[in-house]
Order: C-alpha cells, then structure tokens, then sequence
C-alpha cells in the first residue's frame, strides 16, 4: 500500500520508512493518506495545494475588491518576504494580504472579519527606528507579521484612495489604511504610562524602551505590557495574553539580577465582559513561563499588573519556595504598618523579608553558641592522645614521686 500521490514526496518517503520499522502501523498510514486525499484533492495541482493562507482568500469577490497598497514592505510571518501590502478598502468582506510586485499573485493573506487583534510594535534593538505589525486571527492560526521603517513615506510607494501627507511616517499610513478599513478590530500600541523599562537604550538615547527581554524555553524574545495583554515577539508564533484570558500571574526563580514571570492562562478563556478571576477557579489552565528577566524592570512590571487589577499568585502554597535577593534590602520605617507596607511593596518584598528573617534567626544562632566547654575538652583529650602518653595525673604523680624523693634525701 503505497502513500497516495497527493502527499508531497518527502512526507511518502517517511511515511516508506516509517511502515517498514512498524508494519503493524501500515494500514493506519494507509487509512490517513486515503482521509487526507478526499480533503485537498479538489485543490491540489501537480501534487501540491495552495496553502491555507491562499485557500483563504480564494473566494474573495477579486474583480470587486479595490486594495490600497505599500510598496516594498518587510514580511518576516508566514514567510520572510519583502511583498506589496495591500489592505482591501472593503470593509464587509476585505483582506490583509500580501502580493508579489512581480506577478500580483497573492501569496497570504488574512480577512478583516478573521482579525482579533492588530498591534503595532516598536522593533527593539534596532539603530533606526522601525515598526511591526502583528495581525492576530481569532482561530491563533495564519498569523501575519510585517515591518516598515520608522522614516517618512515616499509617496510614490503608496496606492491610496485617501490622501497621503509626506510628512506622515510609514508607521501613520499603515495604522490610517487599518483603522479607516477594519471595522472590529482597532490598531493597539504600547503605551509608556502602562510600561516603560528602566533600562537605557544606547543606540536610541532619549527614547524609553516599552519591552523587556526574556526568554520562552530556548527561544528569546521581547515581552511588550500593552494596554489590553501581553505580547512575546517577534518569534513565530507571536504569543498574545489578553486580560481576560488570564487567570495569575506570578513570580518564580528570583535571583539577584533576574526572575522568571509565570502566567496562569484559562485554556478556554472567559468572554472579556465575564472575565472574573474569583468566578473562573474550576476552569481549566495551564502555566507560561517567561524566564531570565531583568531584576531592573521588575517594579514597572509589577505596577502594571498591579494597575491591571491581575490576580498575584506568587506566595501560592506551591509557590513557598528559597528566594534571596529579591529588590535589594528590606524597606522597613518602624512604627507599625509593616503588614500594610508590605502590600504594598508586592510578593517580591514580601519573599524578601521571609529570606532576611530567616537568615536572622541563624545568625542568631550563631551568636548563641558557645564551643568553649566543648571545645577545651575536645582540645584536652586530642592533647592527651596525641601527647608523650603523660596524662595531667601521671604529671602530678610524677611530681609527688620526685618530690618525695627530694624530700626523703634531704631528711637523711
């Protein structure tokens, strides 16, 4: 039973290897060539189909469809591309999508009724200023992610119906083509009153940073805290949290120049009208984890899920674990109020004050312990041991002996 001719030649060849280690498997391969033939069979050409993203857009009222479009625009998701981007200007049933300069051919694209989120990035770490557009659907599949210079645009690089100012931004055009044509969803972009680093930026003196790096298992990348969630950039898949699909957030491996922050997120969340942390503890959920976080930024960061009304689940039960050098030292100004100080100063502080009471009690310890007696009977009998073989009483037997001897001689 050889694979079906519509699965591309390097899947047969492992599906071949495959059977030939497990024959028992063989007709299971063979049930899901045969399932896999009857779905793309009516969109394949020579073996190969067009992708989802394609598929996508192929109903789409072409000859009805009128696009404005930028030039020479930056795609790095679902493929990494320079393409023209083209925003359909109709509302009800237009695209995002991006097509070949060359031959006008559509190479992906996204419908504005499939949008769930559209957010407008700064690319970090970049000596000139450029800007990242992560088109989000609903389904989390076919994501889009392009990028377009922070300069002013060149008019002759945009086809608009609208007119376009030459002192606007490549990064205005984009955001006035979105907002004009999505009905849903509007262009979202971080805001420094909602986070800004505390960390400089040496290649861009003078501008605040709106992200922090951080780590998701081996891949790193850039979290940005936006007015509506939290965003994990720029690898493939963009992660995005919104408020209401979070259930806590905590922190964890704390050390003295990093900690990792922990997002407990529903797996099927909550609309955002009925999102109620206290209402949705029997929903099911599960752990991400962004590691290797700047200590600098943890203040900023823990203001904005303060401001944000996010549930703490630091000092969780299974959260009681060793943590040292949290913040620096303990903040205390005496006279009562410490239980409302540390409120306020958050988990961390609070991990703090456990670490430095801890490490009080053993110094006290210390202090308390007295290895004088111990130590001078330890020390005799090592020296009686390790002696002539004369203990302290032979010694004095000795003496009297000789003494005695003394005694008798001058007596005589």
């Amino acid at each position: 039973m050889a694979p079906s001719k519509d699965i591309p030649d390097s899947i047969s060849s492992r599906i071949a290897v495959a059977k030939r280690q497990h024959p028992e498997l063989a007709d299971l391969f063979h049930d899901i060539t045969t399932y896999i033939s009857t779905l793309t069979g009516s969109t394949q050409t020579n073996g190969h189909g067009p992708s989802s993203k394609k598929r996508k857009l192929e109903d789409e009222p072409s000859t009805a469809e009128t696009y404005d479009s930028i030039a020479d625009v930056s795609f790095s998701i679902p493929q990494r591309k320079k393409l023209k981007l083209e925003i359909s200007r109709n509302r009800e049933t237009g695209a995002i999508r991006g097509t070949s300069a060359a031959t006008g051919e559509t190479e992906f694209g996204i419908r504005y009724n499939d949008v769930d989120y559209c957010i407008c990035l700064p690319v970090p770490e970049k000596a000139q200023p450029q800007y990242s557009f992560c088109v989000l659907p609903t389904s989390g599949d076919d994501q889009l992610l392009f990028s377009v210079p922070g300069t002013k645009i060149r008019p002759e690089a945009v086809h608009s119906d609208q007119p376009v100012d030459e002192e606007q931004s490549y990064k205005d055009v984009v955001i006035s083509m979105l907002s004009k044509r999505m009905k849903k969803t509007k262009v979202i972009q971080p805001n420094e009153k909602d986070f800004s680093s505390t960390i400089a930026q040496a290649h861009r003196k003078g501008e605040k940073a709106v992200h922090v790096k951080a780590f998701r298992g081996s891949k790193d990348g850039f979290l940005f805290f936006l007015p509506t969630g939290i965003i994990f950039a720029f690898k493939k898949p963009l992660l995005f949290y919104p408020f209401h699909s979070i259930a806590s957030i905590s922190y964890t491996s704390v050390l003295q120049r990093t900690f990792n922050l922990n997002l407990t997120v529903y797996s099927t969340p909550p609309s955002p009208a009925a999102h109620n942390a206290s209402s949705n503890t029997d929903t099911d959920t599960h752990e991400i984890e962004f590691s290797m976080i700047d200590q600098a930024d943890f203040a900023g960061i823990d203001a904005y899920i303060k401001r944000r009304n996010l549930q703490d689940a630091s000092m969780a039960e299974q959260r009681r674990a060793q943590r040292y050098n949290v913040n620096g030292t303990n903040n205390t100004n005496g006279g009562g109020g410490g239980e409302a100080e540390g409120e306020e100063g958050g988990e961390l502080q609070k991990a703090q004050r456990e670490a430095d009471e801890m490490e009080d009690e053993d110094e006290e310890e210390d202090e308390n312990f007295d290895p004088g007696s111990e130590g001078e009977s330890e020390g005799s009998g090592s020296g009686s041991e390790e002696g002539d073989g004369v203990d302290a009483d032979a010694d004095g037997n000795l003496m009297e002996t000789e003494l005695g001897s003394e005694a008798e001689d001058v007596s005589e």
